[in-house]
């Protein structure tokens, strides 16, 4: 942290203060500073995985959604060298862009009802932006089909939900446009007014406009409010917005079909984010949890797709005792996890990222205990359903999907993947079972 504080300082010209990292951010770091007594943010890629010309595009990116009248923050410095790494310094907006504070805390309350039709609104606008050189371009669904195959690693749920999207593609909204690709809450910086910034433009590219509304609609986004658009509103209201500023709004069978996709890509996301730790790339306990939340996304695809329908699981945690297993002495090992998931979660920590650190392994140890107490049974009810089906592994009854071989047993293997899907909340966030589609 010297070292990048170094590097600020001599590149402004100024004292640089209150250096932190900021919690989030998949694929580059964000840090927060004052020099001379502003308030900045400085991005930059990891070390060791720069990408000077995406970092380029990023701020050009910035311009033109300024130019389009997108709020964003101004940009004060950009360069491919700052202690090692590309970069893009920012003026720091105020706001919020935590979701649980701009989803449950009274300060936004006045701004809740109104954000749905303002997001359209701002999405109408930068759907006119002017492209950038170097935007990637390509197909969709066979960009999101290549990565999820990436991985070697067949899943019976993202089959079926790629024979789903493949059989009913829409048309076209338009034209190709600048598609954000990332527009969700947690990108977006909102104070009790209004929105202040669009945030994150890293996954920037042309495509169909409708990708950006139905992203914004899929469900983990939503976190847990039942309001479509964001977690904020309807998808009326979105659209409503949209339209009131200039956009041409999707029908509603194109807007599910991108609500579909992004709940799949969302689910292949999460896998490749997993990898960074599986692969001992990077030990961040985020990344390591992300691999347990592809099992949400499949189960939210089965409920847009009508396959499944929300349920109350008990959580097996809560029939546990904290007693000891003989020899041993009070509390037992249950007892002490949760002790130590308690410290996680509530212990005071000096910045919002090691407080989300914090709770992100507290849910681990609680992943952990669900699996260990379940695994066993789990796997061979896992297995029996494979067996019935003719098949020895996903990968199998994941081929039979592709090929269509189990069609005239579709019910059967619908209800197989439901009940595996159900399994792997019950360990991975029985809660989570209990949300509704919307």
């Amino acid at each position: 942290m010297t070292g990048l504080s170094d590097a600020l300082a001599g590149l402004l010209g100024a004292d640089v203060a209150d250096l932190r990292r900021l919690p989030g951010g998949a694929s580059r770091e964000t840090w927060s500073f004052t020099a001379g007594g502003a308030p900045l943010v400085v991005r930059r890629d990891p070390p060791g995985r720069a990408d000077a010309a995406a970092m380029a595009r990023e701020a050009a990116l910035l311009a033109s959604a300024a130019g389009a009248g997108v709020p964003v923050p101004r940009l004060v410095a950009r360069g491919d060298d700052l202690d090692g790494t590309p970069f893009l310094i920012m003026e720091k907006l105020d706001g919020e862009t935590i979701p649980r504070k701009l989803l449950r805390d009274e300060r936004f309350a006045g701004v809740r009802p109104r954000l749905a039709r303002e997001l359209g609104a701002i999405l109408a606008r930068l759907h006119t932006m002017t492209p950038v050189p170097g935007l990637p371009d390509g197909d969709p669904l066979a960009g999101i089909t290549a990565q999820y195959e990436s991985h070697d690693e067949p899943r019976p749920a993202i089959e079926v939900a790629l024979r789903w999207l493949a059989e009913r593609r829409p048309p076209a909204s338009g034209r190709p446009v600048v598609v954000h690709g990332d527009f969700r809450t947690g990108n977006l910086m909102i104070t009790p007014a209004g929105v202040s910034g669009v945030l994150d433009w890293e996954l920037t590219h042309l495509g169909d406009p409708a990708e950006d509304l139905g992203w914004l609609c899929v469900k983990a986004w939503r976190f847990g409010s039942l309001a479509p658009a964001g977690g904020f509103g309807g998808r009326e209201d979105l659209l409503a917005g949209y339209a009131a500023a200039g956009g041409v709004p999707p029908t509603p069978e194109q807007l599910r079909w991108w609500e579909v996709y992004g709940t799949l890509r969302w689910a292949v996301i999460c896998r490749m984010q997993a990898e960074r730790y599986l692969s001992g790339g990077d030990p961040n306990i985020e990344y390591a949890v992300l691999g347990r939340k592809v099992c949400e996304q499949e189960h939210d695809l089965f409920l847009a797709l009508g396959l499944t329908s929300p349920v109350t699981v008990a959580d097996p945690l809560d029939a546990l005792s904290g007693a000891a297993a003989p020899p041993h002495d009070l509390p037992g090992a249950g007892a002490l996890l949760d002790a130590v998931g308690e410290v996680l979660r509530c212990s005071p920590q000096p910045d919002e990222r090691l407080r989300f650190h914090a709770r992100v392994a507290a849910g681990a140890l609680r992943i952990a205990r669900r699996e260990l107490l379940l695994g066993p049974a789990h796997a061979a009810a896992h297995q029996a359903r494979l067996t019935a089906l003719g098949c020895g592994c996903d990968a199998d009854l994941a081929a039979a999907i592709r090929a269509g071989t189990l069609d005239g047993r579709r019910d059967e293997v619908i209800a197989a993947i439901r009940d595996s899907l159900i399994d792997k909340l019950t360990v991975a966030n029985p809660r989570h079972l209990s949300l509704p589609a919307s």
